[in-house]
């Protein structure tokens, strides 16, 4: 199989972070931003905006994919309930993309605690602040949140704990990029079991 220019290479999370590489460079805005896919207990898909952290390459499942966020937000009770995800990347000024499914678990250790560190005081506050997902009735009173949470938390406050990262470990990674007439590149790399080793096939477009 010719899988020879941006496609070449022998492990997908090495290719995912170089393509990520590659549009941290051409991309004006976010280009980390992953649209990121979960499903409710009736089996309703949903699907929102969020920022890949972090490109793991090695460790158990060869590697995986770190977003962070409110565990008692929407998406955090989804994950919880099935366990699973799905995400793409899309890059308009590559013309790429990256499709991912896979098994989530938490990241809610020192790695956790080191990221929410290195965020602004003010994201870390807002951290505290936020009941993400639930009604909120003005942001006068979001705002008067913060301020009541910055009070209280003081100046190096620490990791909430319903507030952490969560690990995407793929079954399947999917690469695309744009062809001329609309016949596009691409190829699925897919396992059964995040133990066993990646197949790699090319798709029609």
């Amino acid at each position: 199989m010719d899988r020879s220019g941006i496609f070449a290479g022998s492990d997908p999370f090495v290719l995912a972070q170089s393509w990520l590489t590659e549009a941290e460079a051409s991309e004006p805005n976010d280009p980390n931003a992953i649209a990121l896919a979960t499903v409710d207990d009736q089996g309703m898909p949903n699907v929102r905006m969020v920022l890949l952290k972090e490109i793991e390459v090695g460790g158990e499942g060869g590697g995986a994919f770190v977003f962070y966020t409110n565990y008692t937000s929407k998406k955090g009770q989804e994950i919880a309930a099935s366990g699973k995800a799905a995400f793409v990347l899309h890059w308009k000024s590559l013309r790429r993309q990256i499709r991912v499914r896979g098994h989530v678990t938490r990241e809610e250790g020192p790695q956790a605690d080191a990221y929410y560190a290195s965020r602004s005081l003010k994201s870390r506050i807002g951290a505290w602040a936020s009941k993400q997902s639930q009604p909120l009735s003005s942001r006068e009173a979001l705002m008067g949140e913060a301020a009541k949470q910055a009070l209280m938390q003081g100046p190096n406050p620490s990791r909430p704990p319903f507030w952490g990262g969560f690990r995407i470990r793929p079954v399947e990674i999917e690469f695309w990029a744009d062809g001329a007439f609309r016949l596009h590149d691409r190829f699925r790399w897919y396992r059964e079991q995040l133990s066993h080793d990646w197949n790699v096939q090319r798709l029609n477009p």
